[in-house]
């Protein structure tokens, strides 16, 4: 298996400004603080960037997630709508369970960065798993996340764990490992197993 990506960038695609921006936004600074820790891999692999018109998306998400050493997930409640942000998730769980079995993972691959939390609360695939950092405070007005120091403390957090990962997968995926084989699963139930809270009339 050969590494090409630090980290896979799943989330809901956005018409308007906010929601491209801070995508934008947070692509541009995990660029600049993972480039140190790499040697010939991508940063990150986002698939407007990546992607082409004639391209089979299934083959391609799935070798892209295989060949990643995690995955970033924007969590919106757009993210939990949607079934194809739910099957990359999914995949995510699958290959951390397969890499499971070669070594002792330092946390879980998959970091939730909320950019807007949901009405009712965070679903519990979010915040079940341990970390996740809340940018819900980011609006069009806070300028570039790489250079505002209330969102670098949290930049600093997620580029540590993929960074930790990168050097646990390099030393100890077992050869002739191979990601092309690796298919997205089916569209997974709805997330939200437990019932919204009861507020009263």
């Amino acid at each position: 298996m050969t590494i090409r990506h630090g980290c896979f960038f799943s989330y809901a695609h956005g018409q308007h400004t906010y929601m491209s921006k801070f995508k934008d936004d947070l692509v541009d600074a995990l660029k600049c603080y993972l480039e140190p820790h790499f040697d010939n891999e991508n940063e990150l692999f986002v698939d407007s960037e990546q992607l082409g018109g004639g391209d089979d998306l299934d083959s391609k998400i799935a070798r892209a997630l295989c060949e990643s050493v995690c995955m970033i997930v924007i969590y919106t409640p757009k993210y939990e709508a949607h079934g194809y942000t739910r099957r990359e998730f999914a995949a995510m769980q699958l290959i951390e369970m397969e890499r499971r079995q070669w070594y002792t993972l330092p946390s879980h691959l998959i970091i939730p960065v909320i950019m807007t939390r949901h009405p009712v609360g965070l679903p519990p695939q979010i915040t079940g798993p341990g970390m996740y950092v809340d940018f819900s405070r980011y609006t069009l007005a806070s300028g570039e996340l790489k250079t505002n120091p209330d969102f670098i403390p949290d930049i600093e957090k997620i580029v540590h764990r993929i960074a930790e990962h990168y050097h646990c997968l390099k030393r100890s995926t077992p050869p002739g490992h191979d990601c092309s084989r690796f298919v997205l699963p089916e569209i997974p139930p709805e997330w939200r197993a437990i019932p919204p809270p009861h507020f009263p009339r």
